[in-house]
């Protein structure tokens, strides 16, 4: 449940909506509050039976490769809930928004090589939103390649205001478009210095509008 409510907060930041990214943001907190306070009593109670703390860690997915997923929701004890999906042939798939309608299924990631067009990295879960996906795929990059890339191309399905700090904290050279366009579009050039007071994604805008950013962009 924190998961998804932490995906809604990414969708609903993304979408450009305040309130409802405000509402979704009060959500993912809560539930994340009340995920952390259930493993720390599974914890105590796996302390107390005098069971290897190890499992325990391991099933808190602390792998930064592991990619995100979305659980059957289940009661306090962990038995699945009667409106699980858990009859399904496929229990693990989600239900995703496609180009051509809803289906039941996995969202598929690639990372390609833009000089020698060769697939370093892929990845695939049942989480609908791309944003979730950027850092767990580019720690397999890393992991896959043994470098971190020398530029990281994304469209704006990646685009958060997590993801971008992200990538300026990691001093990655990433351009990550802010705002969907139309197929050979591109954003008017940026002009004069910067201002002083520009946020991340303010930032990453004025980058992509750079002349550099211009012409690297479009090789995604």
């Amino acid at each position: 449940q924190a998961d998804a409510a932490e995906q809604e907060a990414v969708e609903a930041e993304a979408s450009g909506d305040e309130q409802r990214s405000k509402r979704a943001s009060r959500r993912s907190r809560g539930a994340r509050k009340r995920a952390d306070d259930a493993q720390k009593l599974a914890i105590e109670k796996a302390e107390a039976a005098g069971l290897d703390l190890s499992t325990v860690a391991a099933a808190a997915g602390t792998d930064p490769l592991t990619m995100p997923q979305r659980t059957l929701p289940t009661d306090a004890i962990g038995n699945p809930k009667p409106t699980a999906q858990r009859n399904f042939t496929d229990p693990d798939s989600h239900i995703l928004k496609g180009a051509d309608g809803w289906i039941q299924g996995y969202n598929a990631q690639a990372a390609v090589d833009g000089d020698h067009q060769v697939i370093v990295a892929i990845g695939v879960s049942n989480q609908a939103s791309d944003a979730v996906h950027l850092l767990p795929m580019l720690e397999r990059i890393e992991a896959n390649t043994g470098q971190r890339p020398d530029a990281l191309i994304a469209d704006a399905g990646y685009c958060s205001t997590a993801n971008l700090k992200a990538c300026e904290d990691k001093q990655l050279n990433a351009y990550i478009s802010t705002s969907r366009q139309q197929h050979g579009q591109r954003p008017r050039p940026s002009r004069g210095p910067a201002p002083r007071d520009l946020d991340a994604r303010g930032r990453m805008d004025r980058k992509l509008r750079s002349q550099a950013g211009q012409a690297i962009y479009p090789l995604r």
